[in-house]
């Protein structure tokens, strides 16, 4: 078996563009991967074009050594480029193999683990801006079976943190806690926004709401700085969603950097995933994989986790745009804030590539300091998965 052909696809999402890749056999088996990053996807296009005369010829099974000379080959590795293209890749190469053999890929990689995958829920404030709305938001999702939420407080905060900014997004961590009860879990999302000395006044801010986490809540550049945050503060420290490859993960793992480590299938790759998983349940650390993005990503992460004994949770977006039904077959279950594990060989998803054309590619432009965080998804935003149900079909 050879790989003939590499086809790519942009799709608008609304708040972002979903990254498409479908590698194509000699013997009509392919594969679909997901390289979504979040902005920039007119490069991941381009690293698709300039690695494919790589890929055509080799054999598709070779999973393995593919990545390891295409990141080798490269010279200037990392950087999210590469590494998203790398892992659209990657996905696409396992999902033939699981094609080929029948089997779903959390059985390629060791067996499962558990069939169903615990959630916390993120998106479930769209649009709410006042602490109250948030509440009534999170009671909402609660009452929809979600037992864990993670949000952004922080609206278009930026490096330092005001008092009257700091006493505002502590307000609304009061109030969803007020509104969902000392039994539901909470997540307090930072977008990697603020200096030292911000996290620390946050953090310390935050301790009285027994929160699970605090999600990186340092400048990407200061990620070096996470350990001192971690020995000045009780509140436990998340982070890792812009790790690129396993590299970068044993240097966390190593410095001590947070408490729950966030790999995102669609940046850093299965291989790299099982890696990182490896590393984090010898040293103690949770494992949490980052998921906010399209339906492959969501699928591939599912097999991770059902295959990934020291799992703890998964990100969860509970709605999302409304044609996300139209690009792919996906077709995930949902009961009790659990995703069903699939069973269909390889990921288990095919994309409709005519449905992803009806949405070509649009430019967006980061939301995260505009003070419009939560407008995050057009009218018409829909759940996209199916409601208790205990089989997948």
């Amino acid at each position: 078996m050879k790989i003939t052909k590499i086809k790519t696809w942009l799709c608008d999402a609304y708040r972002t563009n979903f990254a498409f890749v479908k590698i194509e056999t000699d013997e009509g088996i392919c594969g679909y991967g997901e390289s979504s990053i979040g902005q920039f996807e007119q490069a991941i296009a381009g690293m698709f074009k300039d690695l494919e005369w790589k890929l055509v010829g080799r054999d598709p099974r070779d999973i393995d050594i593919i990545l390891h000379d295409l990141n080798r080959d490269s010279f200037w590795r990392g950087g999210p480029v590469l590494s998203s293209a790398l892992s659209g890749i990657d996905m696409a190469l396992w999902d033939i193999k699981g094609k080929i053999l029948g089997e779903p890929i959390w059985q390629l990689l060791g067996g499962r683990s558990r069939d169903r995958v615990s959630c916390y829920a993120n998106a479930w404030f769209v649009g709410a801006k006042t602490a109250t709305e948030f509440a009534v938001k999170a009671k909402s999702a609660v009452k929809q079976g979600w037992s864990a939420l993670k949000w952004d407080p922080f609206g278009s905060c930026y490096r330092d943190i005001r008092t009257a900014d700091l006493d505002k997004a502590l307000a609304c961590v009061a109030a969803v806690r007020e509104a969902v009860g000392t039994e539901i879990d909470l997540m307090v999302e930072c977008h990697g926004r603020f200096n030292l000395e911000s996290a620390i006044r946050i953090a310390k801010g935050l301790e009285e709401f027994d929160i699970v986490w605090m999600e990186e809540p340092l400048f990407p550049e200061l990620q070096y700085q996470m350990p001192v945050l971690r020995k000045k503060v009780k509140v436990p420290l998340a982070t890792g969603e812009r790790l690129y490859n396993k590299y970068q993960a044993m240097d966390f793992i190593k410095q001590g950097y947070a408490d729950f480590i966030q790999p995102d299938a669609s940046k850093v790759g299965i291989v790299d995933m099982r890696a990182i998983a490896s590393m984090a349940e010898a040293s103690g650390i949770g494992f949490c994989p980052h998921n906010p993005m399209g339906p492959l990503t969501n699928a591939v992460t599912l097999h991770i986790a059902a295959s990934t004994p020291n799992f703890y949770l998964l990100e969860t977006m509970i709605n999302d745009v409304p044609w996300r039904t139209e690009l792919s077959d996906e077709k995930i279950f949902v009961e009790a804030g659990q995703m069903i594990v699939p069973d269909k060989p390889g990921i288990g998803i095919v994309l409709n590539e005519e449905g992803i054309e009806r949405y070509p590619y649009k430019p967006h432009a980061l939301r995260h300091y505009r003070g419009d965080l939560t407008a995050i998804r057009p009218e018409g935003a829909k759940e996209w998965f199916t409601r208790n149900s205990t089989t997948n079909g």
